[in-house]
């Protein structure tokens, strides 16, 4: 069977991008893979060093929002990243054989670097993330990860460190992990602008559905429609670009009937919306009120899933370390 990790930073609320971009993902993949879920805490601290406090807060958060989205913890391993020393382990050793060059050319450290105010992120750790994540995959020997195409450059640097670790020990440990491209969540935020944690115009899963409705509501509609009379273009709507996600093709035709030929105001339009959405997060909403009423539900699982991680991780690592003559009593 294949093997899969992949994990998220515990920095915010999950949202629908979350939803649609992995974790309808990563309940279908625990079906046919052995899968390894990871909270990625030590990520989140690289980001975070200077005010830690919410880490483990939204890390149980987080759990929650997975668990209320179909992973199972009786098919997955769900486990909490700095709770396995061997990652740290792993990716300490990893470090002292990656050549500086191929971080310092990783695109996304350079884009982050220009982008990310108000965090000094020229630290050692941030530098070096890319290979804490390598060590992540490898400590697995995950054969199969789930990555959309912004995130390939870091796969293919997993890649060329499994292949340098077998050139330097002539030992064939890792498997060379395979992508597994996710569809990319083509949602917009409330505001238009690209669904963020950082730009608080999410919908997020563990929104109550009054919240729900009137972050529906409060959604930038058509620019160009500012009359109930005036025709729409629903090409051109971000409410209307929702419906084609959580709409049947019967619905997304009679809206873009209503809008096209202004036979309803935008008002009416986010409402019809705001109950689809509200009666689709339903369940979702309804499983993680259950998780959220029963919080010690959620440290027996994470227990459980880090003793499954450590089982696997310190097999590794024991595995390494015969091969780097590191002495063992």
């Amino acid at each position: 069977m294949n093997r899969v990790l992949s994990g998220m930073r515990p920095t915010g609320p999950l949202h629908l991008g979350h939803w649609l971009g992995a974790l309808e993902n990563w309940a279908t993949l625990q079906k046919s893979h052995e899968c390894f879920f990871m909270v990625a805490d030590l990520h989140a601290l690289m980001g975070e060093y200077e005010n830690p406090s919410a880490i483990e807060k939204n890390s149980i958060e987080m759990v929650m929002d997975w668990l209320a989205c179909g992973v199972d913890p009786e098919k997955s391993a769900i486990f909490i990243q700095s709770q396995i020393p061997e990652h740290a382990e792993l990716g300490l050793i990893l470090g002292m054989m990656t050549p500086l060059g191929w971080l310092e050319r990783n695109p996304t450290y350079k884009e982050q670097l220009r982008e990310i105010e108000g965090r000094d992120l020229t630290t050692f750790g941030f530098l070096g993330y890319p290979v804490l994540q390598a060590a992540d995959i490898l400590l697995y020997k995950a054969n199969k990860v789930p990555v959309g195409e912004d995130q390939l450059a870091h796969l293919e640097l997993t890649r060329e460190i499994v292949r340098r670790f077998k050139h330097l020990y002539k030992k064939d440990v890792f498997p060379e992990p395979e992508s597994l491209l996710t569809k990319e969540a083509r949602i917009l935020g409330i505001d238009r602008r690209k669904m963020s944690k950082s730009y608080g115009n999410a919908i997020n899963l563990s929104d109550t559905e009054e919240v729900v409705r009137k972050k529906v509501q409060s959604m930038i509609t058509d620019p160009a429609r500012i009359k109930v009379s005036d025709p729409g273009h629903p090409e051109d709507c971000n409410v209307f670009s929702y419906y084609k996600i959580f709409s049947d093709e019967a619905t997304v035709s009679a809206v873009h009937d209503w809008c096209a030929g202004a036979k309803k105001g935008c008002t009416d339009c986010k409402k019809n919306f705001a109950d689809i959405l509200a009666e689709k997060l339903r369940p979702i909403r309804e499983r993680r009120e259950k998780f959220a009423k029963d919080p010690g539900s959620i440290r027996t699982i994470l227990k459980k899933g880090n003793a499954r991680a450590a089982e696997v991780a310190k097999n590794t690592m024991r595995e390494v370390k015969e091969i780097l003559h590191l002495y063992s009593v």
